[in-house]
């Protein structure tokens, strides 16, 4: 093991690398506070408790499984241990830094915590996207499918030629992406796209996925016993779109920007109850019963959640944010040995504090580093 000046310095790197790309990502944002739900403060309370624990689980997981192999197995449709997943482990972490700069430094200056969560994070995300980088940023893609795998989505594929077709796949992503938002507590995780894949004849391959739409792990997830997927997938094939980028959020920024007219191929995969790297074509004859069900699971779940209090709200939506970790012990097997109560271990003078945040939708503000390195 490097000793502790190498660590330090190896550390004090991966928090300027990942700082100004966290800083861009927020500051693109169209929104971050809800009419509904205190967003801000569930995430900084999420942050809090990403600092007090994180270091202690992914030291845990990474004696089960290593880092990077679990990025690496996670190449795969369905799999939530995705762009977005892997960004948030860092970042959380660092924020809830940022917020113990203020009440304990020296807790904040924790050398060998910091170390644990950013070199785990750095394995997993190199092996995930196995090509020698770390973000999406980098390359302004995202394109952890391999060749065999594109070409089982391609085969899966329906021309898109009846405007009537086309139609029904708007609504059915429209429909999915509002639903995920608020599923997830007005976070946009619930879906995320990976590509581009360049194909032979010049259009391009975009896949969607679309996760955890079913009962799952979320207490509230009940709304949702009729969905009929947990999972789906869908492989867009563009016409005439060039991609210019894919971001660590798991978004798509295309020319033009509605990519869906230029949309030349629709396939619709599952991957529920298959054996990992595995999909199932889903009927596009579904597609109306699929946008039912969910449509029917959205307007319970809003009016949940407009029941709510706010200690309620944020307590769901911390969850959201520090499970983020979830789908990684999931992949090692040990998801069910760690108490994913949230809040737990933030003290209730800070919780207190943070749960009163309100945010204003503005522009990170601050003075020098994003991420404060080591000193």
């Amino acid at each position: 093991m490097a000793d502790a000046a190498d660590r330090k310095a190896l550390t004090n790197e991966r928090i300027g690398y990942i700082g100004p790309i966290a800083q861009r990502l927020t500051d693109e944002r169209t929104s971050l506070e809800s009419k509904i739900i205190p967003v801000s403060a569930y995430i900084v309370t999420a942050c809090v408790e990403s600092f007090l624990r994180y270091p202690e689980m992914m030291r845990a997981i990474d004696a089960v499984v290593p880092a990077e192999q679990i990025g690496a197995r996670a190449r795969r449709p369905g799999c939530r241990v995705n762009t977005v997943h892997l960004w948030s482990i860092a970042n959380f972490f660092l924020i809830g830094r940022q917020v113990y700069e203020q009440l304990d430094p020296a807790q904040a200056h924790d050398l060998e915590a910091t170390h644990a969560v950013l070199d785990f994070w750095e394995r997993a995300t190199l092996g995930f996207r196995a090509d020698g980088t770390r973000h999406a940023d980098d390359t302004a893609t995202a394109a952890p499918y391999d060749r065999a795998i594109v070409d089982q989505l391609l085969a899966g594929t329906t021309p898109v030629d009846d405007p009537a077709l086309r139609t029904r796949i708007r609504t059915l992503n429209a429909t999915l992406v509002a639903y995920l938002f608020l599923l997830y507590f007005d976070t946009r995780v619930g879906h995320g796209d990976t590509g581009p894949y360049p194909l032979p004849d010049g259009r391009v391959l975009l896949v969607r996925d679309y996760y955890q739409m079913a009962e799952s792990d979320f207490p509230w997830s009940a709304v949702a016993k009729d969905v009929p997927y947990r999972n789906l997938t869908a492989a867009l094939v563009l016409d005439g779109v060039t991609v210019d980028r894919v971001t660590d959020f798991g978004t798509t920024y295309t020319t033009p920007e509605d990519f869906l007219q230029n949309l030349a191929g629709f396939g619709l995969f599952t991957t529920d109850d298959l054996p990992p790297g595995e999909v199932r074509p889903v009927p596009l004859d579904e597609l109306e019963g699929i946008v039912a069900a969910v449509r029917t699971a959205q307007r319970e779940h809003y009016r949940n959640i407009a029941a709510m209090t706010r200690d309620e709200k944020i307590r769901a939506g911390a969850y959201v944010y520090f499970s983020f970790l979830r789908p990684i012990a999931a992949e090692a097997g040990i998801e069910d040995t760690f108490d994913w109560t949230v809040p737990r271990d933030i003290p209730p003078p800070i919780y207190d504090l943070v749960s009163a945040m309100e945010g204003d939708n503005a522009a990170t503000a601050r003075e020098g580093p994003y991420y404060s390195p080591l000193p």
